[in-house]
């Protein structure tokens, strides 16, 4: 079939995200391990950055 261009709404890429999502959340110790990463990198140095960057994702969109 190849790369044939779905356009919006890309039914084969939504199943093939879907299916890696499932998979990475099915394993438990890799989801543990990014919890963690993200539990450090929240609390060291780049905390701030994150959070700052968290604030302006809350935002309401201008339209």
């Amino acid at each position: 079939m190849g790369n044939r261009n779905e356009g919006e709404g890309n039914r084969t890429a939504a199943r093939e995200y879907n299916a890696d999502q499932q998979r990475f959340a099915q394993d438990k110790a890799k989801v543990k391990e990014q919890a963690e990463k993200a539990k450090q990198a929240v609390e060291g140095p780049e905390g701030e950055e994150l959070k700052n960057a968290e604030k302006a994702g809350l935002k309401p969109g201008k339209h």
